[in-house]
């Protein structure tokens, strides 16, 4: 192609040329007579333009590649959010309620406002109770039967308003999970009072070679364990949970709270050995004149507040075994609930009240002895330094931390006189006729063993 036009240029640039040439060379001129000038007529000879051809170029296609971009996917941060399984289909009514096993129904019945609020009344009120009691029989220790009411107390509260909100999984479960665990307060309690009753009545302070201080602490710190299990299993199967989870949960708290009874039935063991004890102590006037002949009241109230303890634990037993198909009505029924597990944790609470173990465990001995340690720093003669005030002080010295610090008895006397073990008496005339009438050979074989207990 670039060929041909170069041909084609250098033709049309001869014609061009030669057409010049003969103007300016050759002009053909003819002189008239009448000399006018004459135009002559240049003739161009016919120019021959050969053909152009042009020749198709071939452009080769270039194919383009699809670039596949991969699908970018969010990662989810570690939540581990559980995923929906059921799709609600039922329009809740106005307290949230829809039929058992339809999706969201976290109750197996219509849940009673009306029940749940006299309930949280009366745990309310009997807790004010135990807490007015424990400060005005100054009893420290109380504050364990305190928090068990008021974990009850706060369960029933929440059922309360999750009847009115029955599709709030929080309210449900935390109401689920203080119910289960509140006994486990009260049961400790029985284990402190026990404890402390053995202290205060045996000359010995002590079961079967055993301190009551350590027996009183062995079996607290098992409820603790048991306390644990029944919470790891109380929260994985609690309500929302998925089903497998569910069984699973049920399964560690059922053996949470059989562990629990077995507690009890090993310390009602020593309980019955403690009464045999006693009894043996008030046929032989051992207790005449010492101010110590109610201890069967809070015995037998303590008997029947492990006994309601019990009853409860059974009903969970059998609830949670015979599964929760429609064959088991214990789940599916209100009631059963408040006869079983509400009423005789009510009913414990109550029977403390009536006979607080304030109104039995008065005077020296009533509480159990302090760590070793304590004991310790006593002797070293760092007293007041290490209390936040006298009356702390003489409490302290009261309970028998001063013994090993006076040599005979005149000594102790002395110690006496100068007002530090005055504490619990009104009086020191009062303190003196207390240990005369009752501390000295009535609850001791001898002096001797008076001066290193009593003191």
């Amino acid at each position: 192609m670039y060929r041909t036009c170069m041909k084609i240029c250098f033709s049309v640039l001869v014609i061009w040329i030669s057409a010049a040439h003969s103007l300016a060379i050759s002009p053909t001129t003819t002189t008239s007579p009448s000399l006018q000038p004459s135009v002559s007529i240049i003739s161009i000879p016919p120019i021959y333009i050969p053909p152009i051809t042009l020749t198709p170029v071939h452009i080769t296609p270039v194919s383009i590649r699809p670039v596949s971009i991969p699908t970018i996917t969010p990662v989810s941060p570690n939540l581990h959010l559980p995923t929906p399984t059921c799709v609600q289909t039922i329009t809740p009514d106005a307290n949230g309620y829809v039929p058992p096993g339809t999706c969201n129904a976290l109750y197996k019945f219509y849940p009673s406002f009306a029940t749940a609020l006299i309930f949280s009344i009366f745990f309310g009120v009997v807790t004010l109770l135990h807490i007015g009691q424990a400060a005005g029989h100054k009893k420290p220790f109380c504050w364990v039967i305190i928090m068990g009411g008021l974990w009850e107390t706060g369960s029933f509260i929440t059922r309360t308003f999750s009847t009115r909100a029955q599709q709030e999984t929080g309210l449900a479960l935390t109401s689920e999970l203080l119910v289960l665990l509140a006994p486990l307060w009260i049961n400790a309690f029985d284990y402190m009072v026990l404890g402390r009753m053995m202290h205060f009545f045996l000359p010995a302070h002590s079961l079967l070679g055993i301190r009551a201080s350590v027996l009183a602490l062995c079996f607290v710190a098992l409820d603790i364990v048991s306390f644990v299990i029944q919470l790891v299993g109380g929260a994985m199967g609690g309500t929302g949970a998925p089903p497998e989870q569910i069984l699973k949960g049920v399964h560690i708290y059922m053996g949470g709270i059989g562990l629990q009874q077995f507690f009890i039935v090993v310390f009602l063991g020593l309980a019955v050995r403690f009464h045999v004890q006693m009894r043996g102590m008030e046929k032989r006037g051992e207790l005449v004149g010492t101010g110590k002949g109610r201890w069967r009241w809070l015995l037998f109230t303590l008997y029947t507040s492990l006994a309601l303890i019990s009853l409860r634990i059974f009903f969970r037993l059998v609830e949670f075994s015979a599964g929760t198909g429609s064959s088991n009505p214990l789940p599916s029924h209100e009631i059963y609930f408040y006869a079983f597990d509400a009423m005789p944790m009510l009913l414990a609470l109550i029977t403390m009240n009536v006979v607080h173990p304030g109104r039995i465990l008065v005077g020296p001995g009533s509480e159990l002895p302090r760590m070793r340690w304590r004991r310790k720093r006593a002797v070293k003669g760092v007293e007041m330094r290490e209390y936040d005030d006298e009356k702390e002080f003489r409490g302290d010295v009261v309970e028998g931390r001063r013994g090993a610090e006076c040599d005979d008895e005149k000594e102790f006397w002395e110690d006496v006189a100068k007002g530090r073990e005055v504490g619990r008496f009104d009086d020191e005339k009062e303190f003196r006729e207390d240990v005369v009438e009752g501390r000295k050979g009535g609850a001791y074989d001898d002096e001797k063993e008076f001066l290193g207990g009593a003191v």
